[in-house]
């Protein structure tokens, strides 16, 4: 089956879309490696809660030891790092028309910015946390901004590429080499 025009729009906004995100968590990473003190501080003083309204009921939560803090910011850094490369690759097999496996990775890419910024920052962060509470230390507007983009551009990831049984924008299928 050969590719309509809005099916190869749509495997453009897709390409465009992912590396748009690729480009992002890319530069969050260099980011958080090469200026490490700026970041550190926000993952720690959202850990130890030292910001929030200090409710009792709550401060039981707090993680206070620095090498569990750091822990838990070098563990974001890899993860925003891996989601980097699988979403660069994403990229790459989107450009190189390959759909099927420029939507797999993709979607493990989104999944994991999901992930992060759904699970990690907004609902441990967050509510774990109490983030929510604290004026100088509170991401959740940027990770609800991410988690959404993220949702968004999965959601056209599912909806690119879906011609019959072709995993290649040309129609032709993925197993073998385009024409």
């Amino acid at each position: 089956m050969v590719a309509t025009p809005a099916s190869k729009a749509l495997r453009h906004t897709a390409t465009l879309l992912t590396a748009t995100l690729a480009l992002y968590i890319t530069l969050v990473a260099f980011g958080n490696i090469t200026d490490f003190g700026t970041n550190q501080a926000f993952v720690q003083h959202v850990l130890a809660m030292d910001s929030t309204f200090k409710d009792d009921d709550l401060m039981w939560r707090a993680i206070t030891s620095r090498t569990l803090q750091n822990a838990a910011y070098v563990a974001i850094i890899a993860w925003e790092t891996l989601a980097a490369l699988v979403l660069i690759a994403g990229t790459w097999f989107w450009a190189s028309r390959d759909a099927e496996r420029g939507r797999q990775l993709s979607t493990y890419g989104l999944l994991m910015l999901m992930l992060l910024f759904g699970a990690g920052f907004i609902a441990i962060g967050g509510e774990w946390f109490s983030m929510w509470q604290s004026a100088d230390w509170n991401g959740l507007d940027a990770a609800t901004r991410v988690f959404t983009i993220s949702g968004v551009t999965l959601i056209v990831v599912q909806l690119a590429g879906r011609d019959g049984e072709t995993g290649r924008a040309d129609g032709s299928p993925a197993n073998r080499p385009a024409p």
